[in-house]
């Protein structure tokens, strides 16, 4: 039967992308060390908070190293207490199909798609984060198969409340050697979380891309709370005292190996209000508090802050303003992240 697709290009392969645009021997002991240090956090020698903040969508690649450039100042200054890994999302889930898809498919945003030029202009954007800014970074694996393309370069990567269930995303995280979010689904379900945690840490084989492979598994596969949405379409929140210690209650009944939580301040948790986020951080610092055993699972924040308030619509011509979920502006990220290391 024939299929109606529509085949425009062959696509660059990882191996040749990176040898176009390669982390270069001065660079690699920079992602070796950043990549130690997340180990020691998920495993539990590190007791620093793990923050993960940015933008809601990487599109414009100066803009993002700005926001990355003025992140690095603060993040020197509060190293002692905080992690910083910076969001650099390339790829955008449409719940409908619809709209704006990420940096790898449209590196120009207000263009048409372009995935040929995406896959470089994503490289490149996380190239130059590591050089000129020494931070890796996280992205969402939203397309397994294109995790080869980063591979070198991130620190940390999320599977999304679409994606969570998918065979292949969990397979996929199986064989990653970093840290993966495993957010809940939109229902809430934290048995398909949990489940796709003992999935993600155990090992499998299985293809991908083409080959036929085997992985050890991921002990660092993880939860990630990002609220939940009822049949009625209420967003509710999922990071409650309640809802931790419940939360805590299963995962440590589960058997996965270094039990930890990272709270997704946006989303559901804030109704996608941004401006809610600090208090959401306020009271799970409380949470963490009141009971060690949260103090020690619950490992740290996703935060969606650009260098301005709010968003607006793709090919806006405000710079450094989200094209997706709106975010937090640059003067409310520097009082949020000062105020989580005084608490700390």
């Amino acid at each position: 039967m024939k299929m109606d697709l529509e085949f425009e290009r062959k696509l660059t392969i990882p191996m040749e992308t990176k040898k176009l645009y390669p982390v270069t021997p001065e660079l690699e002991p920079i992602v070796e060390a950043r990549a130690a240090a997340l180990r020691d956090i998920f495993e539990g020698r590190d007791r620093r908070c793990l923050l993960i903040i940015g933008p809601c969508s990487a599109d414009n690649a100066d803009a993002v190293l700005e926001y990355l450039t003025r992140l690095g100042r603060i993040a020197e200054q509060v190293r002692e207490k905080l992690f910083i890994v910076p969001r650099v999302f390339s790829n955008k889930p449409r719940t409908n199909g619809e709209g704006y898809m990420g940096l790898v498919h449209q590196p120009d945003a207000a263009g048409r798609p372009d995935p040929f030029k995406g896959i470089i202009a994503v490289r490149s954007l996380h190239l130059r984060a590591l050089r000129e800014t020494g931070f890796t970074c996280a992205d969402e694996l939203l397309y397994p198969e294109n995790h080869r393309y980063l591979d070198d370069l991130l620190a940390y990567v999320t599977v999304g409340a679409r994606s969570v269930e998918d065979q292949q995303h969990r397979l996929t995280a199986s064989g990653l050697g970093i840290p993966v979010g495993m957010k809940n689904p939109i229902s809430g379900d934290l048995s398909v979380m949990l489940n796709a945690i003992h999935a993600a840490q155990t090992g499998h084989s299985f293809i991908y891309r083409g080959w036929a492979v085997h992985s050890q598994g991921n002990p660092l596969a993880h939860g990630v709370l990002r609220g939940r949405k009822n049949e009625a379409g209420a967003r509710i929140p999922n990071y409650s005292y309640e809802n931790l210690r419940h939360l805590a209650d299963r995962y440590l009944a589960s058997g996965a190996r270094n039990p930890a939580v990272i709270v997704d301040a946006n989303h559901e948790n804030s109704g996608k209000n941004p401006f809610r986020q600090p208090e959401i951080l306020r009271d799970v610092l409380a949470s963490r508090r009141r009971d060690p055993e949260l103090g020690r699972l619950v490992k740290g924040f996703l935060v969606e802050s650009y260098l301005v308030d709010g968003c607006q619509a793709p090919g806006g011509s405000v710079r450094g303003q989200s094209i997706t979920d709106p975010c937090l502006g640059w003067e409310k990220t520097e009082r949020l992240i000062w105020e989580l290391a005084d608490a700390l």
